[in-house]
This record gives C-alpha cells, sequence and structure tokens, in this order.
C-alpha cells in the first residue's frame, strides 16, 4: 500500500486544529487537515454567540463569524483540509491510518498534532433513551447549523456555560424553554448567561435533576425531584413538567482515543482521562502533540490560542524556526492565555465557593441560587450607576476576563483598566452620548442605558435585543424585571439596528420611573 508523508498531519478542524495549521504553514510546513466532518471549524459554527475575552481573543464576535475568519486565514496560507475523513489509526513512527469515503490509507508525519475535542457527557435516568432526549450540543446543531427547532417545549439539565448558552439560543429558536435543572446548590456557569435567561422568565431548580423522562414513543413530559447532599431523591418534592424535549448539558469529555492508543503518556484527572503535555502541547512522545478540549476542557478562545502555541511548537520541532523565534511568539500567545485563565472561573477555582470578587464585593448568592441579583444586591456593585441625564449601568457582578465594554467607549465613560477581570465602572466627569456601542459589545448582554425624567415621570431604559420579530416604535408591553415577572406597562420609544451592534438590537423602553432601575427586558401585549 501506498503511503504518503507529511510534514504535519493535524487530525481535527476545530479552532485548536486549524490555528495550528495556520502558524506552521505560515513557517513553511506543509500540513495536512484530517476531520471526520462534511464541514470545518468545530464547534465554532453552532456558536452564534459573542466571545469574551479582550480584543486579541476576538471579544465581542460572534463564534461562526470567528470560524470563517480561521478557515479564510488557512486558505491563503495553502493549509490542506480533507473532509469526511476519519482517522482511524495512530501507530508507532507516526503513522496514521485515515478512512475518506469506502477507501483507507496510511499516512505518516514528521509530527502530528491531535486537536480531537471533545463529546458530551450524558446521564441516564428512567426514560433517557426516548426520543426526545439529547445533548445540548446536539440541540446547537439542530439550530444553528440544519435551521431545525429541536422541539417545542424543553427543559434543560446542566447550568454550565454550555447548558445556559443554549437555553438562550432554545429561546432565540423560538423554542419555550421551561424550566434549567441542576442537581449542584449553585448555578455553575457565568452569571451573566443565567442573567439574560433569567429575566425573559425561564425558571432555575437548583439541587433538582431528573427523576423520569415520560411518554412511549417519544418524550412528553418530565418528572424532577429535589435532591439533598448526597444527590438521593427527597421523597414528595416530585414536580412534572410538560415537555417534548430534553436537552441534557452536563459536561464534555475529551476525546483522547488516538492518544491512547499511540502510548502517550496519560493522567486521570478530575477534568477527564488526559495526556501528559509540557506547556506547549507537546506529550511523552517527541513530536506528537495536543491542543484544544482533548487536553482539557476550556473555551473557544483558549483552544485557538493552544493551537498557535502547538504551531510554533512543531515549527521549531521540525526545524523550520529557531528556538528564539519559537520562545518570542510563545510568549505572546502565554500572556494571552494566561489571561483567560484568570478571574472566579480560572482552572484553580473550579469547585469552590467564591464569596466575594476580587474587588472584595460580597457576591450576589441570589444570582448563584436563582440565575438573577436581587434587586436589594445589584446597588452593590460598581457599574450600577444612579445619575442625570443618560448613562450606563453595568450589571456585571462576577470577576470574568472580558473587557470589549472599555474599547467601545469613545468617551471613556468605562473603566476596567488593566485586570480585564477586574469589574468594570463607570467614570465620573466623563459624558455619556447614549451611542449604545458598550451595550450592543456586551457578550453578557450586561449593560443597559438609563436616562431619567424625560417626561412626566417617565425614564427611558435602553436594553440589549436579540429576538425576531423586533418591536417597533410605538408598541406597547410590559417591562419584565431581572426576575422575569412583569413589573410595568412599557412603550418602545426607540429601535435602532445599526451593522455596528452586529445583530444585537438596541430597544428603549419607556417606563415608569418608579420602576426605571428594575425594568431589564421587554415582552410584547
Amino acid at each position: 500500500m501506498k503511503m504518503t508523508r507529511y510534514d504535519l498531519i493535524v487530525i481535527g478542524a476545530g479552532p485548536a486544529g486549524l490555528s495550528a495549521a495556520i502558524v506552521a504553514a505560515k513557517a513553511g510546513i506543509k500540513p495536512v487537515v484530517y476531520d471526520e466532518n462534511a464541514r470545518p471549524g468545530g464547534q465554532l459554527f453552532k456558536q452564534i454567540h459573542k466571545f469574551f475575552g479582550s480584543k486579541e481573543h476576538m471579544a465581542k464576535v460572534r463564534g461562526f463569524r470567528i470560524g470563517e475568519q480561521l478557515l479564510a486565514e488557512a486558505e491563503a496560507a495553502g493549509v490542506k483540509v480533507v473532509l469526511n475523513a476519519t482517522v482511524i489509526g495512530l501507530f508507532p513512527e507516526k503513522e496514521v491510518l485515515v478512512r475518506i469515503g469506502d477507501e483507507v490509507s496510511h499516512v505518516k508525519g514528521d509530527a502530528i498534532l491531535i486537536a480531537t475535542g471533545a463529546s458530551e457527557n450524558m446521564v441516564s435516568f428512567r426514560g433517557w433513551t426516548l426520543p426526545g432526549v439529547m445533548g445540548a450540543g446536539a440541540a446547537q446543531t439542530l439550530m444553528n447549523l440544519h435551521h431545525v427547532k429541536p422541539g417545542e417545549n424543553v427543559l434543560m439539565l446542566g447550568t454550565g456555560n454550555v447548558g445556559l448558552v443554549v437555553s438562550y439560543q432554545l429561546l432565540q429558536a423560538g423554542c419555550q424553554v421551561k424550566a434549567v435543572v441542576d442537581a449542584a446548590p449553585r448555578i455553575g456557569g457565568y452569571g451573566v448567561h443565567a442573567s439574560k435567561l433569567a429575566r425573559t422568565g425561564v425558571p432555575f431548580y437548583l439541587s433538582h435533576t431528573i427523576k423520569e423522562a415520560e411518554g412511549t414513543d417519544h418524550v412528553t413530559g418530565v418528572t424532577i425531584a429535589e435532591v439533598d447532599e448526597h444527590f438521593q431523591f427527597i421523597k414528595g418534592t416530585e414536580k412534572h413538567i410538560e415537555v417534548d424535549t430534553i436537552c441534557v448539558a452536563v459536561g464534555l469529555s475529551p476525546m483522547t482515543q488516538l492518544l491512547k492508543m499511540s502510548g502517550c503518556e496519560m493522567k486521570d484527572t478530575r477534568g477527564g482521562y488526559l495526556p501528559v503535555c509540557d506547556a506547549y502541547g507537546q506529550t511523552s512522545i517527541p513530536g506528537i502533540f495536543a491542543a484544544g478540549d482533548v487536553s482539557g476542557i476550556e473555551e473557544a478562545s483558549s483552544a485557538m490560542i493552544e493551537g498557535r502555541m502547538a504551531g510554533y511548537a512543531i515549527a521549531e520541532y521540525l526545524g523550520f524556526i529557531s528556538s528564539r523565534e519559537r520562545a518570542s511568539e510563545e510568549e505572546v500567545q502565554k500572556a494571552s492565555l494566561d489571561a483567560l485563565r484568570q478571574g472566579m472561573f480560572a482552572p484553580e477555582n473550579r469547585g469552590k465557593k467564591i464569596e466575594t470578587t476580587e474587588e472584595g464585593i460580597r457576591i450576589s448568592e441570589n444570582l448563584l441560587t436563582h440565575g438573577f441579583v436581587a434587586d436589594d444586591e445589584i446597588s452593590r456593585f460598581p457599574g450600577v450607576t444612579r445619575k442625570t441625564g443618560i448613562h450606563p449601568v453595568m450589571e456585571c457582578t462576577q470577576n470574568i476576563p472580558c473587557n470589549p465594554c472599555q474599547d467601545a467607549c469613545s468617551k471613556g465613560c468605562i473603566a476596567i483598566g488593566e485586570n480585564i477581570t477586574a469589574l468594570p465602572s463607570v467614570i465620573s466627569g466623563k459624558e455619556c452620548i447614549g451611542c449604545g456601542m458598550c451595550v450592543a459589545s456586551c457578550s453578557g448582554q450586561a449593560i443597559f442605558l438609563e436616562e431619567e425624567d424625560v417626561a412626566d415621570g417617565m425614564g427611558e431604559v435602553t436594553i440589549p435585543y436579540e429576538f425576531l420579530p423586533l418591536p417597533a416604535e410605538g408598541d406597547t408591553g410590559y417591562g419584565l424585571g431581572r426576575d422575569g415577572r412583569i413589573v410595568c406597562s412599557a412603550s418602545v420609544s426607540r429601535v435602532r439596528t445599526l451593522k455596528a451592534y452586529d445583530h444585537t438590537a438596541l430597544v428603549t423602553l419607556r417606563v415608569p420611573m418608579e420602576h426605571l432601575h428594575e425594568t431589564r427586558f421587554y415582552r410584547a401585549q
């Protein structure tokens, strides 16, 4: 059998694999990228939300846009991407067995990068095999790649970032999210993701899990029940919810099968069975590297940086760049990666109960247990201001690595500072012009514009809005509070949809002054 040889074989055309291949190709390497899917980009093309981080991490850019940019860059660099190609073996001497269609080929690489990502975890409960029970990622694929609604009435199990983000996207697709459920006593994902769900009226059931999925040939309902500290059901706490779809978002497992097959040293960790790698992705076998979720579950932004770091390390390993060049480039990438690994959600803080922010402010317990910051808690955070004239109100209450609001304000009204995880604050003496760029740029949809006393005891609040159909100027409806309950009548006084807002509409609501500071969403009559 004829064997083809490549400088570099990349397995997985997701954010990590493509980023590594681009770096390697620019260094003069001729890489080939194999991916078992029909289109490249990995998870990026399912991610219609805006990314966190800073400008260098492509913050406030939607995931699928980042995917488009990566593919264009890979094509320009001459990266060869082979799709519908399943790698079924990785053997000694870096020999790879790949199936393309009905043919199986042997290829050999001077270096190998494994960037196969992760697969969804599943939990078993009575009825879990019924049609209508699916992973949250599967629902996201149906919606955002194939434009198919997974169902009409959905229950989400899991409050990590995946569960929260997909729940919001289910609402955007026109589904009803009847509840978000988690056996843990606290929400696991970003508070801003939970808050934008809660203000639409989606209820959270913490310390609850699924007891039974109901139905004969498909899901027709679900019974959840409260669990104790040992995760045992508490008798008499059962609740029935009518749904036709159950989405499960209970974590991811790195797809390390090829690394194990190759003989790489592995380690059993809380995050899965992972390869032992150095800081630049090289495994215990010289010339075999790993990057992205396969080496530890993180966000796509981190995967892209890890891919670039592996790309530079591979270029040095193959002799295309010097160790000095590699060290210089790696220093920049490492600083960028370290910035994303700070704050309350840093890897070293997983599983810990954080009681105060980095600034010493007490964390909102209501946010952790109900999905929204209570009205009597919100004023303790530095971005929440009360002043005359139009001004931003930033309900960002956790130390998340993100700063696009600071960059978006041309008037310097918003400050985060050099520490990317610091809570944003409003700078006194700076005049807000109400452009709304901060509202549109906030990846967590946690910024609002308020203006008091615009007419006869009425104020105006501008909210981010990402649902269709958009309200129209003059429409009347209801202002909803942070908890999703109706707090007042509201009329739409302005709707802005500038290209610079990137599909985040700015809807300005006129509401009674006594409800201005609590109105955070709009529902038509």
